[in-house]
């Protein structure tokens, strides 16, 4: 199914926080447009996120049964938004979907996804260590990956990586 029809369809079953799609366009140097590469996603509420993952997974003409990927991405160190990035998959009819969520750096919080996929679990922990992201609701919001002392996150852009750490080295 392609990306315009599985908003159709999300859309015609009443899913709020549908933003938008976007699909990959080449270049247009007249209306200098740099085009976009890269997979085409829904662009979607971050406050509607656990309600929209459901209707991914519980609709019949869908049907994402797994949950491929969770991660955020910093576009920009001077920028305003983080965005969370999640991939599905349907096994029953071999499509993906890739879904965007921006969300302020002011306000890096958003509801958990372990209640629909089990499978957000680590990836959600994982964001939350390299990005600062506060997933509402995850049944275990342990660190997995740094220290519990650990300053700042490692895969935002503004991150300045320190000089040393207890004592070591880290140069």
């Amino acid at each position: 199914m392609e990306l315009q029809a599985i908003h159709d369809t999300l859309k015609a079953a009443g899913v709020a926080g549908l933003l938008g799609c976007d699909e990959p366009r080449p270049a247009n140097k007249k209306e200098k447009d740099p085009g976009r590469a890269g997979m085409p996603f829904l662009l979607v509420d971050p406050a509607e996120i656990v309600p929209l993952l459901t209707a991914c997974r519980d609709e019949p003409r869908l049907q994402f049964d797994l949950l491929i990927d969770l991660t955020a991405s910093d576009p920009a160190a001077d920028g305003d938004d983080l965005w969370v990035l999640i991939q599905l998959l349907s096994l029953k009819y071999r499509h993906r979907l890739a879904i965007k969520a921006h969300l302020p750096k002011s306000a890096l919080s958003i509801a958990s996804a372990t209640a629909v996929y089990r499978a957000a679990n680590w990836h959600e922990r994982e964001c939350s260590e390299m990005f600062g992201i506060t997933f509402e609701g995850h049944p275990d919001p342990r660190k997995i990956l740094l220290p519990d002392d650990w300053k700042g996150f490692p895969l935002r852009k503004d991150y300045e990586f320190p000089t040393e750490y207890h004592g070591i080295s880290c140069e």
